[in-house]
């Protein structure tokens, strides 16, 4: 049967006929999941591309599809059935790419069959086929595509994942600015609202659209001109899906860390200058006002650098001011609509969010030192909100005031100082005593319900307060007289408020006032109250219906301007308090003082373990001290032990050089080898030199001395004497006797002149060479002296490195020895120069 009815829907010419055959495969389609999805799968993909024209037809094939791919949820299919199922969910999943469905037959198809997420899930190639929808060319299946991932994200988180890795915010961008951005048409939107799936909601893909630098693109679309009037309802409507994004980046339900990054990322691109500039310009539509507020609040709240920005920014007013003061004018002007006043409020809110600069500025403009007469102030709104006859302001100026105190101990004290002028010719009253006249003059719940919040945050952990609150000597029996009393149910509130302020006035009360130490103020609410009956009102607050709503998010989100009641901060104060005030009250005079001493007892417990601890952080800082020591010693003992390393080397070396020396020329060459740097061939040419001068010299001075004596012979004879002459004659008359004595006389004569001539010559020349070997003597003499200190100049470097070496730890061979060689070479050279 299914096989004939696929045949007909194939082959059949007229439409009728291809109607009634998928309107019978889709009947066959429940029962027969399997048979239908193997047989017609082909067959119903060609009809959606086919005969798009007829809805009904396409009706019958959607349906026949829903049937295929989604299982009865009563029915448990088996492993098998269910791995079929999920092929033909593949099967299904990559032929969607090759079809173009009308818009309207999306939403109904995946609303119709949950199941398809999985199941593009499974599918290799699911996720992957269905993106490239998006750079199809053709318009309408490009935006057919967009409407179908918008099914499929919704609250899918691993799709998102995918789709997000996909590159889909690069495409998703560049359509929304082909479109023309916020001017664009329903295209914008569809990609603005898949972006918002993608999201919301999951931190994985926030941090990839901020770390991929998509936040700097947003900038763009936000650019706004000077003539802001006749916007279309698609510009706000995409403007409005614009600042929605904004706010999911930092969207305080998000981790702080991952805020703080867009935070500074949207300042530093100038998208926060942007949003201010629509912030401030003029004939922007009050929902789009309302929300670029909205997002302006999230983006500087509990960033100092985008709370300063903000504290800058001026109204293009004259003369300017601050876009504070121009947004507060707008919370306390009752003709202003609800949600834009719940707005400015939340941005006053988020200025002051962990801003203790702008708390302390917010409350400077209320002292009475910095009031300017002349020009409207942020305290001056404030207090004029508060006093004013709308219920409203007066609620919203207590919170935002409740604010500028948000654990801020040093302006709590500070705005104790704010003094009022009521009226003329009346002294002027704190603002203090100025709410509680307020309270007790029977104004609006909401009215009471502002001011008694603003006044447990401004006493609570300020015992100067609780002082101040106590002073006042009418103040506490309206409390208690609030508390005591049986009122309606819009009242039951003000009675736990009422019993929220006595309690912080025992809880931080530091008994300075003796009417109204903690004891008594306890004896009090058992008297008039009881503490059980005290305990119930408390309750009320936590109880109530509004209570639980504003502890959910920081934001103020009501309905209606009765149901502001609660501020989300004051709720977390509630938290902290609620237990500590009801175990104050319940404890009796015993319990107090038992828990006295067990407080001195902890306390100088305390006082022992901080003693100790600084005892423990002396001896941290001692050891690390010591640590330091340590490794400096090490340092220097490493540097030390290489040191020492090197003069070994250098001692080895030094000895290696001895020893070498040592063998190779011997101890008289090893001597003479370091004399002023002189190399042994010298010294030998030297020493050898020196001998022969003293060989030269002794065999001068044998002829010198033999000269000596041949020449005073001479003289002799050239000079006798009497008795020579004597003998002389005699000589000559021997001679005269045997020759003639002229001749013999005259001969005589020649032969004495001849050799005293030659002795007188023979005397001078030895006379002058006696000369030149004496001077030539003196030159040796002084050249020995220079030879001798050089030698001992050697002799005391030699010694010098001995004691270095034996200070040095070696051991020098005995050289008595070589001394004594060279004594008795000494000896011999002295000996023969005697003998010479």
């Amino acid at each position: 049967s299914i096989q004939k009815l696929c045949d007909r829907v194939a082959s059949s010419t007229l439409l009728e006929d291809r109607r009634d055959a998928v309107r019978a495969l889709k009947s066959l389609s429940k029962k027969y999941r399997m048979e239908v999805g193997t047989m017609a799968m082909d067959h119903l993909v060609r009809i959606l591309q086919s005969d798009r024209t007829d809805t009904e037809i396409l009706g019958y094939a959607l349906d026949t599809l829903y049937n295929i791919v989604c299982s009865d949820e009563e029915e448990e299919p088996e492993e098998s059935q269910q791995k079929q199922e999920d092929d033909l969910g593949a099967q299904f999943t990559e032929n969607l790419s090759l079809v173009l469905l009308p818009r309207r037959f999306f939403p109904y198809f995946l609303t119709q069959c949950a199941p398809v997420q999985s199941i593009v899930l499974v599918s290799p190639m699911g996720v992957s086929r269905l993106m490239d929808l998006l750079a199809d060319s053709r318009e309408v299946i490009r935006n057919d595509g967009l409407l179908l991932l918008q099914q499929l994200t919704k609250g899918n988180t691993a799709i998102q994942k995918i789709v997000a890795f996909e590159n889909a915010f690069e495409r998703l961008l560049e359509i929304i600015t082909e479109e023309g951005s916020s001017d664009g048409g329903i295209v914008v939107e569809d990609c603005l609202l898949l972006l918002l799936n993608l999201l919301k909601n999951n931190s994985s893909n926030q941090n990839f659209f901020k770390e991929g630098s998509y936040i700097q693109k947003m900038k763009s679309w936000f650019e706004v001109g000077d003539d802001n009037s006749g916007w279309s309802a698609q510009k706000v409507t995409n403007l409005h899906l614009m600042l929605q994004l904004v706010r999911v980046m930092v969207s305080p339900v998000n981790a702080p860390g991952a805020t703080a990054s867009c935070q500074k990322a949207m300042f530093q691109c100038g998208l926060l200058q942007q949003l201010c500039t629509i912030l401030m310009a003029t004939g922007v539509p009050a929902d789009i006002l309302t929300e670029t507020i909205n997002t302006v609040s999230e983006v500087i709240r509990g960033s100092e650098v985008n709370q300063d920005y903000f504290a800058s920014v001026n109204a293009p007013s004259n003369p300017p001011r601050p876009a504070i003061v121009v947004l507060l004018m707008s919370m306390v002007n009752e003709r202003q609509p609800f949600v834009l006043r719940c707005a400015v409020l939340y941005c006053f809110q988020c200025f002051l969010y962990k801003n203790q600069k702008g708390q302390g500025e917010i409350v400077a403009t209320l002292l009475p030192s910095t009031i300017d007469a002349s020009s409207v102030s942020a305290g001056q709104l404030l207090c004029g909100g508060l006093f004013s006859a709308d219920s409203l302001s007066n609620w919203c100026a207590a919170v935002a005031l409740a604010h500028a105190l948000q654990d801020n101990l040093t302006q709590k004290e500070q705005l104790l100082r704010v003094q009022l002028a009521t009226s003329l010719g009346k002294p002027p009253v704190s603002l203090l005593q100025q709410c509680t006249n307020i309270l007790s003059q029977g104004s609006r719940v909401q009215t009471k319900v502002g001011l008694l919040m603003l006044l447990c945050t401004w006493i609570s952990n300020c015992p100067i307060a609780v002082m101040h609150f106590l002073h006042n000597q009418d103040n506490v029996p309206f409390l208690t007289g609030q508390i005591s009393e049986n009122l309606g149910e819009d009242e039951r509130l003000v009675q736990g408020l009422c019993a929220l302020l006595l309690g912080i006035c025992i809880y931080y009360n530091d008994n300075s006032l003796e009417n109204y130490t903690k004891e008594k103020l306890k004896q009090l609410i058992e008297k008039r109250i009881g503490k059980e009956n005290f305990v119930e009102k408390l309750g009320f607050i936590t109880k109530h219906e509004l209570y639980s709503r504003a502890a959910q998010k920081p934001q103020p989100a009501f309905s209606a301007p009765e149901h502001m009641l609660f501020d989300h901060e004051f709720t977390k104060l509630i938290k902290e308090l609620e237990g500590m005030i009801t175990k104050a009250v319940l404890k009796s005079s015993e319990d107090e003082k038992k828990e006295e001493e067990v407080k001195k007892t902890l306390e100088q417990h305390d006082s022992i373990i901080t003693q100790y601890k600084e005892l423990i952080r002396e001896q941290d800082c001692q050891i690390t001290e010591l640590k330091e020591q340590v490794a400096s010693l090490s340092s220097q003992s490493e540097t030390l032990q290489n040191t020492v390393t090197q003069q070994f080397s250098q001692i080895q070396q030094h000895r290696d050089q001895y020893n070498i020396l040592k063998l190779k020329l011997g101890t008289e060459q090893f001597s003479d080898s370091h004399v002023n740097g002189l190399q042994p061939e010298e010294r030998s040419q030297l020493r050898e030199q020196l001998e022969e001068l003293q060989r030269q010299n002794q065999l001068l001075q044998t002829q010198l001395t033999d000269r000596d004596s041949l020449i005073t012979s001479l003289k002799a004879e050239a000079t006798p004497s009497t008795e020579d002459s004597t003998s002389d004659v005699t000589e000559l008359q021997r001679v005269k006797s045997k020759l003639s004595p002229r001749d013999a006389l005259l001969e005589r004569k020649e032969v004495m002149e001849k050799e005293l001539a030659s002795a007188s010559s023979t005397a001078a020349v030895m006379q002058t060479e006696k000369s030149q070997l004496q001077q030539e003597l003196q030159e040796s003499k002084k050249e020995q002296d220079d030879l001798l200190m050089l030698l001992a100049d050697q002799d005391q470097k030699i010694l010098s490195l001995k004691h270095r070496l034996k200070g040095l730890g070696e051991t020098i061979e005995d050289e008595d020895d070589l001394d004594a060689r060279d004594q008795s070479d000494d000896d011999d050279d002295d000996e023969e120069e005697c003998d010479e």
